[in-house]
């Protein structure tokens, strides 16, 4: 898009205060992707006339969600005044509401966060564990000095209606139709907002927000590898949430008919090969071990001997980057997106995965095309899932405005 396109883009009618929000989000989200960045600059990116950048950046400057940071070069006559993020400043909070444990922290606008905190899950009352949840953030809270937060993000491994705050269905936590955000909001009053919506998807806003890569990615899918497989789907730097709010499911597509045994009841499904769960499986066959005796190793005990060389666990790895590969290779041919990023615990082993997932890759999804997909692995240094659902409530204070330049 050429600049005078994106220009005509930027022009927005309709009722003033609107327009005036609007205008406000593009502005804010131009410092946060660019700083640091002048007004003239802001100007110029926007299309906005430079007497609408003064104003709304006066009121940035007022509520501190920005500051002025003069750029000192002796070469130049007069320093241009730059703008930042403020920090320290304004803060939310996150919850990944996951089983056996849920993790919370506390979190800035850069997405940089305090502590993570993690307790046992008790999912039989909801309303009594995310009462419990806000505890543990109250008690985070105190150690930044007991500022305010200005929202709460709470990401769930299971079908969310992310406008009702509702959890349709969490297969692990065993709820239906939960009111995640009413119960906080009860619970908060109204000072203090809430944002909720499924992990996988919350993971692709972090990786958007957050994430550093060699590439600018505006579409991508971000596969969350776990006891499940769930993904989010970015196209356009648009996260796409499907009809029902079940954008995504690529675990439950089917790779074998009349396969493995999935969780979900049906047979064959991607997740009963490539999950967690299913690597641990194969492991435990080959060890003639039932999963479910106390002999039986987590997903992190499994990395930690392929990584000291244990053949078998190596394999067992091995044979998941192929299942891998063969379900990447459907969503590539499905979506056609730039990248494919990779989170979860098995990223550890990334080098192990990656050649069996590059292979099956080549050899299923690139019929006719120039280029590859690229296949990364998340670039977050906190986990996604966590990340996430602090991204969730902090996209809420940027508005979610955004001109694609």
């Amino acid at each position: 898009m050429n600049k005078q396109n994106a220009k005509q883009q930027t022009v927005i009618s309709g009722n003033a205060r609107v327009v005036r929000n609007v205008n406000r989000a593009v502005i804010l989200n131009l410092i946060r992707e660019r700083q640091p960045i002048s007004r003239t600059q802001i100007a110029a990116l926007s299309g906005l006339n430079k007497s609408t950048v003064t104003n709304i950046v006066a009121e940035l400057l007022d509520e501190r969600l920005i500051y002025e940071e003069v750029y000192r070069d002796k070469s130049i006559g007069r320093n241009p005044i730059n703008l930042r993020l403020r920090l320290d400043e304004h803060y939310v909070g996150a919850i990944n509401l996951d089983y056996p444990q849920a993790s919370l922290t506390i979190a800035d606008l850069d997405g940089s966060v305090t502590e993570v905190v993690t307790l046992k899950t008790e999912p039989e009352d909801p309303e009594a564990f995310l009462k419990t949840c806000l505890d543990k953030l109250t008690a985070l809270r105190k150690k930044i000095g007991g500022k305010p937060l200005r929202g709460i993000g709470v990401s769930v491994a299971g079908i969310v209606d992310h406008e009702s705050g509702v959890v349709k269905f969490a297969p692990h936590l065993g709820w239906e139709n939960v009111e995640v955000k009413a119960i906080l909001q009860r619970q908060l009053g109204t000072d203090c907002f809430v944002a909720v919506n499924n992990d996988a998807k919350a993971s692709a806003l972090a990786e958007q927000w957050f994430g550093k890569h060699d590439i600018e990615l505006s579409n991508f899918v971000f596969l969350s590898v776990g006891e499940g497989i769930g993904a989010g789907i970015i196209v356009d730097k648009k996260l796409i949430s499907g009809q029902f709010n079940a954008s995504g499911e690529f675990g439950h597509m089917t790779l074998y008919e009349g396969g493995e045994l999935c969780t979900c009841g049906n047979y064959g499904c991607w997740e009963a090969y490539a999950s967690d769960y299913a690597t641990l499986k194969r492991y435990h066959i080959r060890k003639r071990k039932s999963p479910h005796s106390e002999q039986s190793y987590t997903i992190d005990e499994l990395i930690d001997m392929a990584q000291q060389g244990d053949e078998e666990a190596r394999e067992a790895l091995r044979k998941t980057g192929y299942y891998l590969g063969l379900g990447i290779s459907n969503i590539i041919k499905a979506l056609d997106p730039q990248a494919i990023i990779l989170g979860g615990k098995i990223i550890r082993v990334f080098d192990l995965l990656y050649p069996e997932i590059s292979q099956t890759v080549s050899r299923r999804a690139f019929f006719g095309k120039d280029g590859g997909v690229h296949i990364l692995q998340t670039s977050l240094n906190i986990a996604p899932r966590l990340l996430g659902a602090a991204t969730l409530a902090i996209r809420e204070i940027f508005h979610d405005y955004q001109i694609i330049l």
